[in-house]
């Protein structure tokens, strides 16, 4: 993979190695987004070898002669085998590595924010993060994660990690299984990656805890073949990783350009929260006003009326209303809304419906009633809010000081 040297009409091909994982959906996605910039600006010659996550450099790397490289680096090795190559990097990983190179990663604050919120709007009130010491990023979204709780009045248990643990799984099993018992019930747990996610729940089958009716546990990646193949199907923070790779991608031309970059975190933040069953639960002390929200998170689009809502879950609507301000803090028709402008939101960041389309997927009664409910509530119409929504999820990166998670 060496550049020929020979003279052209046509300007010569960057030669760009990418040292980058295909076993996980993240990597896989970043890839997308790589080749996808490649091939709308820049005339790429693509090196990639199949890898695992945390692998030593591959033994070509040593004799490659290209133009710029895109890494992964989560190992020293591989962080001295980079710097040895001497050409332009753009590392897309957020171990803390190379902090000379410029670097691409997910925005750890806005991801465990989106977590908080999700288990709060589930109705947890006690929360807990479980994440893995291997990691630096992980330490990153323990403490966004309380800090993001803290603000909000809750505390947040930790799961005591140690590296050394990682090398006997059965003992960081049972230390799991004693840390999850522990846990004062319903805990809404956020697991530092789908994996981690995995293995909580794995636990909580185990020791015959109810998901998530006693234990709600949300990761981040969505990894749809891991999180679904969970039992029961984990939650997940969706990243933006295909954003995250174009951004490399632009970053690593610039710098084969001769541009200066700076040497700091580019944060991507993330596009939602997949809901699973891991948390398809409104965690409630009245199981009757839970059933109900239940509901109507599952079918917000329905033509439901709030006496409707008070026979399903068996009680008086006055005695329903009073229940939900007193668990959920708003009326039954307010939570309604709050589930339809969600849906909304979704359907209107994820696909070229029109907007009378996504009103009546939504659930309301009329594109007029649709457009005055989000500029009363959302302060946009409805056009302007998909335009915000497609800019925050196309338009780029920016630079961040607190640095992101892998």
């Amino acid at each position: 993979m060496q550049n020929s040297g020979k003279t052209s009409a046509y300007p010569e091909r960057r030669v760009v190695a990418l040292l980058i994982e295909t076993s996980n959906r993240y990597s896989r996605e970043l890839l997308h987004g790589i080749h996808a910039w490649a091939r709308d600006h820049g005339d790429w010659s693509l090196h990639l070898t199949e890898q695992g996550r945390g692998d030593g450099p591959p033994s070509w790397l040593r004799h490659w002669r290209g133009d710029g490289i895109i890494a992964r680096l989560e190992t020293p090795a591989a962080e001295r085998a980079v710097r040895a190559v001497g050409t332009p990097v753009v590392n897309v990983s957020a171990t803390g590595l190379a902090p000379e190179f410029p670097s691409v990663v997910s925005d750890s604050a806005q991801v465990t924010r989106l977590a908080a919120e999700h288990l709060l709007e589930r109705g947890f009130r006690r929360f807990a993060f479980c994440g893995e010491a291997r990691f630096a990023w992980s330490a990153k979204h323990q403490q966004n994660f309380a800090a993001c709780l803290k603000k909000l009045g809750h505390d947040c248990a930790v799961f005591p990690s140690h590296p050394r643990d990682f090398k006997d799984w059965e003992v960081e099993q049972r230390k799991l299984a004693r840390w999850l018992k522990s846990l004062p019930k319903p805990v809404g747990i956020m697991a530092c990656y789908d994996i981690r996610g995995q293995q909580v729940l794995d636990v909580c089958r185990a020791l015959g805890l109810s998901v998530p009716e006693e234990v709600g546990v949300i990761g981040q990646h969505n990894d749809d073949l891991l999180c679904d193949l969970c039992n029961p199907p984990l939650t997940s923070v969706i990243p933006n990783a295909r954003l995250a790779g174009r951004e490399a991608a632009q970053l690593l031309d610039r710098l084969m350009r001769g541009e200066k970059i700076p040497a700091r975190a580019f944060n991507i933040p993330p596009l939602g929260v997949a809901v699973r069953q891991s948390t398809n639960i409104v965690a409630l002390g009245d199981p009757r006003v839970a059933a109900a929200a239940r509901f109507i998170e599952e079918n917000p689009a329905r033509n439901v009326s709030v006496d409707e809502m008070a026979r399903l879950a068996g009680m008086s609507r006055t005695l329903l209303e009073r229940q939900f301000r007193a668990l959920l803090g708003c009326a039954p028709h307010e939570f309604l809304l709050r589930a339809r402008l969600r849906r909304a939101r979704e359907l209107l960041a994820g696909g070229e419906l029109t907007i009378a389309e996504v009103a009546e997927r939504a659930g309301f009664s009329s594109p007029e009633y649709f457009s005055a409910v989000v500029r009363r509530h959302l302060h946009a119409s409805p056009r302007q809010l998909r335009l915000k929504l497609r800019r925050e999820s196309l338009a780029g990166a920016s630079p961040a000081p607190q640095g992101g998670a892998g």
